[in-house]
């Protein structure tokens, strides 16, 4: 464990979500349901939103934080941020610049949110439809190579051919995610539950991804409220302690034309050795994970590339058994993750993580110290987060 750390020294405090809706079905403009979110969060958290001084998002989140403090009515604006690049890679790494600001003192009471409207603003699933493909998409868009499955499917499939790994083991995801929503009734996939079969005649969308393998496209907006573990031991909500947030990119993943040396990766193998490293735990000791799922084949990569098994050891270890909540060897996405709960690009996999800590999810996987966050695979930054009941367990 590293001495410059931010092992313990924040925490989650507060959690606020909206409903979350089918693409294009919210009836509220986005900034809208983030201002709710952030009112929830405050809401839940016991703290004055008025007392807010900080905002954190990521994916080029189109709400601008000092019109959010002025709408909020919020005292002053010490902090304002945003995670570039990566999508939802930068989940968890709002989150460590949130508590890298609170540590630090530079922010009191940070808020880390994300809101989509994709029927408002356009879908992130879809291939463009310019006449016109620049930067790195004039290598691919050309040839084809144009939405996020079919650049996501290629890296998945070299992993899967290079270890043997069979289509089991990406249904094994699928219906775990599907199993999860059934028991939360906030889940969009709630009342719709899935059945090997059926993941087995859906549809193909690209090599090795059928169509339960994608996640969704949705609306809504979600907010967690960081603030000092020494406030935090005195609000409303069991604190849900930020043992490590770590956040990166390995060897020149970011080049273009799929040219990065390391292809069949998750990008997790630096930023996952900084994290344990933080933290100060090994994956031994995590009690449930959520693992964000773009795509069921970069969890293959991403639980590889976080000691959680051997690549020679996914067929085996990947089973809708060892990762259902109730006697699962790894609890998985007991929310039901980006798959079957909702694409809040995996800020809802973080409200999640502080669920199972305070000991109120709808999957409640018994007696959680360590809840453990992976945000974004095969994206370039990617991030992740560990959280605990105790700030030095």
């Amino acid at each position: 464990m590293t001495d410059r750390t931010l092992r313990g020294k924040t925490a989650i405090v507060g959690v606020g979500e909206t409903r979350y809706y089918k693409r294009a079905a919210a009836p509220d403009p986005e900034f809208k349901m983030v201002l709710e979110a952030v009112l929830l969060a405050c809401e839940d958290a016991g703290i004055d939103v008025k007392d807010v001084d900080g905002f954190a998002s990521y994916s080029n989140d189109r709400n601008d934080p000092p019109r959010l403090s002025a709408a909020l009515g919020c005292k002053e604006l010490k902090f304002s941020n945003m995670f570039w690049g990566g999508g939802g890679g930068g989940g968890s790494g709002a989150v460590s610049n949130a508590a890298a600001a609170v540590a630090t003192g530079l922010a009191d009471t940070v808020v880390v949110f994300r809101g989509l409207a994709q029927g408002q603003f356009g879908r992130f699933g879809q291939g463009s439809t310019a006449n016109v493909a620049a930067g790195p998409g004039a290598f691919t868009a050309p040839y084809g190579l144009m939405s996020p499955a079919q650049t996501f499917a290629m890296r998945a499939m070299r992993f899967m051919w290079e270890h043997n790994i069979g289509q089991e083991a990406l249904r094994a995801l699928s219906l775990t995610s599907y199993a999860h929503a059934q028991r939360n009734p906030r889940a969009v996939m709630h009342g719709r539950p899935l059945s090997a079969e059926d993941y087995d005649n859906s549809r193909w969308i690209v090599e090795p991804f059928h169509l339960f393998d994608c996640c969704m496209e949705n609306d809504g907006a979600a907010a967690v409220i960081v603030t000092s573990a020494e406030r935090a031991r005195d609000l409303k909500q069991k604190p849900a302690y930020i043992l490590g947030a770590s956040q990166g990119s390995d060897y020149r993943q970011a080049a273009t034309a799929h040219n990065s040396p390391d292809y069949p990766t998750s990008n997790f193998k630096t930023v996952a050795r900084n994290l344990y490293a933080q933290a100060g735990i090994g994956p031994k000791d995590v009690d449930v994970l959520q693992s964000y799922e773009n795509f069921t084949g970069g969890v293959l990569m991403s639980m590889v590339e976080h000691g959680f098994c051997k690549p020679d050891e996914v067929n085996d270890f990947f089973t809708p058994e060892n990762f259902y909540f109730e006697g699962g060897k790894l609890p998985l996405n007991t929310s039901g993750g980006n798959l079957a709960e909702c694409y809040m690009h995996g800020l809802e996999l973080i409200t999640e993580a502080v669920k199972q800590i305070r000991g109120t999810s709808f999957c409640q996987v018994p007696n959680v110290n360590i809840s453990m966050v992976t945000s974004g695979p095969m994206v370039q930054p990617v991030s992740n987060s560990i959280y605990s009941s105790e700030p030095n367990p």
